[in-house]
């Protein structure tokens, strides 16, 4: 289908929903929902009119609308871990209806698995996501006792790891900077703490985490393969309260509260005191480094009146690592001012403006001459405006533009002092222009076909020299067939494109990794990705059941050359390789959401290829992402109203690697001969991981509970890298040195809340 054609259909689409909602009096019910406990939004709870399936979802900001014809009917509010909730509504005018939700007393101690209504699974229109609470994270095995939004997603079924203990993850087969990850709406360029054993994202302050692996809104984009959307909490309106932990390498403490009538706030900080340790080691160079990282996240919530909402959020984090010789440190900053404002009871906006700010510097003291350092970041400045438009129960139209500006400082170093011996380079700032103007509609169809179409226009301006500009249209579109309330299937198509790469030698990532933008020799990358899937629930939504299948085609894909140089180098143009790949693959998923013991299985069975002129003598290999099979099982058991017990099982193929086959002489110096670009693999990953959690205090306003973790419990070797090396005395005999990471490592963490 052409463009043009594309344009007629939803101009025909947004016709057909104004002439339906013209054709009788209609009123419309609206208002948001909310946590009857701290004042909450509740993201994703259902509102539908009782005894059939019409009904409306609530957003991201707990907002929902439904019209219907003038009449009385019986709303029914129901979400996963709370008490449903009835409503008599006797509709003869538009009607503001704001709804306080309890939660089900049955289910304080349990575990929610999953957010939203219980068989949401079955009847979204939308498939490849998934919705992960903050309780369910909470309960998961920790490693070095903190527990990490990053390593409870690598425990969904179409995502890994890229290395032991990282917070890069790949989808799909794609790699960890095709990942778009938000926080609060602002883009998270490095979501790791510790070179990647923990992530930046703390878990007392968040509310929602969703990660869309095919199924991307229109709205967003800019990367290849997933969206990860993570939403902090907006502070207790109800009363002032504090939670917190103190474990063996770090503690953080949240406070908030509300601030008059209509306003609240949360602060939350955490901090690492590892390099108190570095104090007692023997090595007195050591006891003179430091070691650690801080974070903070601050958000501000006003209600300005039943119409208009503003809300404030900001980050910040930083690393640092300082020895005598050498030193490091990186962090990112973000901030976000949004403005939410109901036109109408119909029509839902949200504005904000947003920044982003990622850096990091290097520095090396080997000797007054030999001194020197690297500094490199980017930032972002953004402008977004987001307009839901609700004129029937079963159709929705969003739609909205946003702007994105872009700095890059792609590296400044050199020598330092005046006894250096080390010139200096800079390379010059570079900057771009990003829009995007997207529109999207969701149609139900008698509750048997729920269909998702949308397109998505993006330009992308390179502001350097001769301005290059490209324009791409990335249509989204799905289908769900419903059975009924326990099964459905469904089909779903996207194309993302990806104007802004990594440069990294690395397939985990590292801090020092660089960002650079498209030109007009580096062309965007693109994907379009088809997936079908099955979805079934069980005894009464206790259990669910999902088999997807996907493929994804990539063209533009990035490629560096063996031993490319990318750090400070003026013609990085000249590293780049370009060419195609493709990733196909099954996903398989068991998960029990209610109940004493719940948890999930999954399995992946998957393929990751590419092909790229000058990589490979041309030939297709495997991508660094290629794990065909990869197994998680996580479960929790509840022994006591007090005590709970946690366990995590991961196993996956060994990831591809590049090892040397051979080598030759040249006078004294022995040179390698490798083998084809990823021809061998590691060998296989997998590890148990378990955890206890003990209630300390009965039920009320002082809580606090023992938690203890221990990370790889069976003390699995596994390889982080292998390193061959030569024979001291015997230089014409080498060996493997396997490298790995962590055998078993426990933790304790005492958590309170008040």
């Amino acid at each position: 289908m052409n463009k043009r054609n594309v344009l007629i259909v939803f101009s025909l689409s947004f016709c057909m929903l104004c002439s339906l909602a013209a054709q009788e009096k209609r009123f419309t019910v609206s208002g948001t929902v909310r946590d009857a406990g701290n004042g909450e939004d509740l993201i994703g709870a259902e509102v539908v009119l009782k005894g059939t399936r019409t009904g409306a979802v609530s957003n991201a900001y707990g907002y929902y609308a439904l019209t219907l014809p003038q009449g009385t009917y019986t709303l029914v509010f129901s979400y996963a871990g709370y008490v449903r909730h009835e409503v008599d509504v006797d509709l003869t005018a538009d009607k503001r209806l704001h709804v306080v939700m309890q939660e089900d007393a049955r289910e304080l101690s349990e575990v929610v698995v999953s957010a939203g209504k219980k068989n949401e699974n079955v009847v979204k229109a939308g498939m490849s996501a998934d919705k992960l609470s903050a309780k369910a994270i909470r309960a998961m095995p920790a490693l070095m006792g903190e527990v990490d939004v990053i390593k409870a997603i690598q425990l969904l079924p179409g995502v890994q790891p890229t290395s032991e203990g990282s917070s890069g993850f790949s989808v799909r087969g794609g790699g960890h900077d095709q990942n778009l990850i938000l926080l609060d709406e602002a883009t998270v360029y490095n979501a790791s703490h510790l070179m990647g054993f923990f992530s930046v994202f703390n878990n007392d302050a968040i509310k929602d985490v969703t990660l869309y692996k095919g199924d991307i809104p229109a709205s967003f984009g800019g990367r290849l393969s997933s969206l990860l959307d993570i939403r902090t909490r907006d502070g207790n309106t109800q009363r002032y309260a504090a939670t917190g932990g103190v474990g063996l390498i770090s503690s953080r403490l949240t406070v908030e509260g509300p601030l008059g009538n209509n306003a609240s706030a949360i602060v939350s900080a955490r901090r690492t005191y590892a390099d108190l340790f570095l104090a007692f080691a023997s090595d007195e160079n050591l006891r003179k480094s430091s070691l650690y990282f801080y974070d903070m996240n601050a958000k501000l919530n006003y209600r300005i009146d039943d119409n208009n909402r503003l809300f404030l959020a900001a980050y910040l984090g930083r690393d640092h690592f300082g020895a005598s010789v050498a030193g490091m440190g990186f962090g990112n900053k973000t901030a976000t001012l949004r403005w939410n404002h109901i036109f109408s009871p119909k029509l839902f906006s949200n504005f904000t403006l947003v920044g982003s700010a990622y850096d990091y510097y290097l520095r090396s003291e080997i000797s007054s001459q030999l001194s020197q350092e690297l500094t490199s970041g980017l930032e972002d400045y953004g402008l977004k405006a987001d307009f839901s438009y609700h004129p029937h129960p079963a159709h929705t139209l969003r739609f909205g533009y946003n702007f994105t500006y872009h700095a890059f400082l792609p590296g400044e170093g050199g020598g330092v002092g005046e006894s250096s011996i080390i010139g200096r380079v800079a390379l010059p700032k570079e900057f771009a222009a990003e829009n995007v103007a997207y529109v999207a509609a969701e149609t139900d169809l008698a509750g048997k076909l729920k269909l998702k179409y949308g397109l998505r226009f993006s330009s992308f301006h390179n502001l350097e020299g001769r301005t290059h500009t490209n324009v791409q249209v990335e249509p989204r579109a799905g289908l769900a067939w419903i059975f009924n309330d326990l099964h459905s299937l469904k089909v779903g198509y996207s194309r993302t494109v990806q104007y802004i790469q990594l440069a990294s030698n690395s397939s985990a990532g590292s801090p020092l990794d660089m960002w650079f933008q498209s030109s007009a020799y580096v062309k965007p990358q693109l994907c379009d990705q088809l997936a079908a899937g099955y979805f079934r629930n069980f005894a009464g939504d206790a259990y669910e059941a999902s088999a997807e299948i996907y493929y994804k085609n990539m063209r533009n894909v990035v490629d560096f050359k063996d031993h490319a140089s990318l750090m400070i180098n003026k013609d990085m143009e000249k590293e780049l390789r370009f060419g195609r790949g493709y990733a196909a693959g099954l996903e398989l998923m068991l998960r029990k959401k209610q109940g004493r013991f719940n948890g999930w299985i999954s399995y992946t069975l998957s393929k990751s290829r590419r092909t790229i002129d000058d990589v490979n003598d041309g030939r297709e290999y495997r991508s660094p992402y290629d794990k065909p099979h990869n197994v998680s099982v996580v479960a929790t058991y509840e022994l006591s109203p007090k005590v709970a017990v946690s366990a995590n099982w991961v196993y996956a193929t060994g990831a591809p690697v590049t090892y040397p086959t051979g080598r030759f002489q040249v006078e004294n110096t022995y040179v390698p001969l490798y083998s084809g670009r990823n021809e061998y693999r590691y060998p296989d990953y997998h590890r148990l991981d378990l955890s206890l959690t003990w209630q300390l205090s009965r039920p009320g306003r002082l809580r606090h509970e023992l938690n203890v973790s221990l990370y790889n419990a069976y003390g699995r070797k596994n390889v982080w890298t292998i390193l061959f090396r030569q024979e001291e005395g015997q230089p014409d005999v080498s060996y493997a040195e396997k490298i790995y990471l962590f055998t078993f490592i426990p933790s304790i963490t005492w958590n309170f809340s008040f």
